[in-house]
């Protein structure tokens, strides 16, 4: 396993090693001796259509470390840095990651995460190292025109939850609070 530093500081793109027979093939995913620090505690799996929008999502006290892997299928992963004193603050970081590239993410808490299904099936891991609040759920919409994120031009199928995000103006008042 190999890790690429991004230029947000702790954001980390993980490439496994995937073994291929003529069985199929065998693919490492995680390694605690390389990812020293994050200790997941929480796994969830998402499946989604192509097209699927889910996020911008994030814990507003209880904020997560996320590790996210495809097991099946290709997304657009993005994430959004939302941690006061970074220098990339409002900035967002965008990856492809699918079961045939063998990428994953580290995502420090702090980040709002969403992602994109490009695929008809898209099946999606995490591990985090806290569990979930629900009380502390917030989402902040990736259309937001302060955040620049451009996505492919596809209809895009959209929870009303995630329809109602709010945008960053709006979320940094609420941290005021």
């Amino acid at each position: 396993m190999k890790i690429k530093k991004t230029k947000f500081k702790d954001l980390k793109i993980i490439k496994g090693k995937i073994f291929y027979d003529d069985r199929g093939f065998f693919k490492e995913i995680y390694q605690k001796k390389i990812l020293k620090k994050h200790n997941p505690i929480f796994w969830c799996m998402s499946k989604s259509k192509k097209n699927v929008f889910r996020g911008l999502h994030l814990q507003k006290n209880k904020m997560q470390e996320k590790f996210v892997t495809v097991i099946k299928g290709k997304i657009l992963d993005i994430v959004v840095d939302l941690r006061h004193n970074s220098k990339t603050f409002g900035k967002h970081f965008k990856i492809i990651l699918s079961d045939k590239n063998a990428k994953s993410i580290l995502i420090p808490a702090g980040f709002a995460h969403g992602f994109m299904g490009l695929e008809i099936e898209n099946i999606i891991l995490y591990s985090n190292n806290k569990y979930r609040s629900q009380k502390d759920e917030m989402g902040l919409l990736w259309s937001d025109k302060n955040l620049k994120i451009n996505l492919p031009k596809k209809k895009l199928i959209i929870s009303k939850k995630d329809k109602a995000n709010m945008e960053l103006a709006e979320f940094l008042k609420k941290l005021k609070k």
